[in-house]
């Protein structure tokens, strides 16, 4: 256990108070994962931890949670509680306790109720080693009520199973399927974190395989192929998905979105392509195209012009050719040498593009 954290649970226990770490560092620990989100859970109560934390930067919640940054661990402190009636996700009010153990029944998933004291001792007391060797997805008690209570719930199970590769309990499993509508009571930015998380994992091809199966593609308001091609991208992997209703996608977002299908729809990356919307999007596009990334960078690199700047001659030069003015003719030119020069009907040399603007004036000029 690293040093920080240790720190932590020594001080609280100086005051005469148990603490534990709890959740997903234990889990992440067991499994090698590295992680710098922590949570402890601890009797001391919140007036008893202002005290033993006075010269702390924290942050309070009104649920009864500090917040501590030591160095580049995020550190949360609650004490037992029994938390009443759920709304909007939200207990209506917690009551504080004196028992680890029924503090942990009222968590989520077995793996996520284990526990390490400051000598880095695993306190197993709900079955999360059980599970966590068997690779299972498994709710702590009336798994119908953990779900109304938080519909999250839902997406955290299919989340998990995901990005640990991990499988989900049949009891799990049977009543996500009788609460999936649930899942249209989550905000859709809510939907969106769950499904960022998914889409980024390396299993996100069986992620999307289990939200179809578990029947809740209809509720988070998406489709997508079975054929979807799984990219290192997460805008590349939202290209491919419709959505039945507005995701809250930001402006960047929305534009790299558009941007890859439009490349997409076109069906090739080509220099043209390359030279107006760049590598990134060549790239992620050209995998969904079944391009390899490298050879569409090589191409790239190989582009005879990469900016207007590039093409040896300029809109001063013309205008002299012609003998105009600055006009609308200079700005069309320039497109049709662009053109022409990525296509490679025409050689970037200033006497050649001298030769093809002279041989092409009257045309240029009358072209409205």
């Amino acid at each position: 256990m690293k040093k920080p954290i240790k720190n932590i649970l020594e001080k609280i226990e100086e005051f005469g108070f148990e603490a534990f770490i709890v959740g997903g560092y234990v889990r992440d620990t067991l499994l090698g994962i590295d992680t710098y989100d922590i949570d402890i859970c601890t009797n001391a109560l919140p007036k008893d931890l202002m005290d033993i934390f006075d010269n702390y930067n924290i942050d309070f919640s009104c649920y009864g949670a500090f917040k501590i940054h030591v160095g580049k661990y995020n550190i949360d402190i609650t004490t037992y509680r029994k938390e009443a009636m759920y709304n909007n996700r939200r207990p209506e009010s917690i009551i504080y306790i004196n028992n680890l153990e029924e503090d942990l029944l009222r968590r989520d998933f077995t793996i996520n109720a284990l526990c390490m004291d400051k000598d880095g001792n695993i306190i197993d007391l709900i079955g999360g080693i059980k599970d966590l060797r068997n690779r299972k997805i498994k709710c702590i008690g009336d798994i119908n009520k953990k779900l109304k209570e938080d519909p999250l719930r839902i997406l955290r199970a299919v989340r998990f199973a995901i990005t640990l590769d991990f499988s989900l309990d049949s009891n799990l499993v049977k009543e996500i399927k009788n609460s999936k509508k649930l899942i249209e009571s989550l905000s859709k930015t809510r939907r969106k974190s769950e499904l960022d998380r998914i889409l980024t994992s390396k299993y996100a091809y069986k992620g999307l395989r289990l939200l179809k199966d578990l029947e809740l593609t209809k509720y988070m308001g998406i489709d997508f192929d079975d054929d979807i091609v799984i990219t290192n991208d997460l805008c590349g992997m939202y290209s491919q998905i419709s959505f039945r209703e507005e995701y809250p996608f930001t402006k960047e977002e929305k534009n790299n979105i558009k941007i890859i299908k439009y490349i997409v729809s076109y069906g090739n990356i080509d220099n043209y392509i390359l030279y107006k919307f760049g590598p990134y999007f060549g790239m992620v596009a050209g995998e969904i195209l079944g391009l390899d990334k490298q050879d569409v960078n090589t191409m790239y690199q190989n582009l005879p012009i990469h900016t207007r700047h590039d093409i040896n001659i300029s809109g001063e030069e013309i205008m002299k050719l012609y003998h105009i003015k600055p006009c609308s003719i200079i700005n069309r030119v320039v497109r049709i040498l662009e053109k022409e020069i990525l296509l490679g009907n025409l050689v970037n040399d200033k006497d050649i593009i001298i030769d093809y603007l002279l041989a092409n004036e009257k045309r240029f000029k009358d072209e409205k």
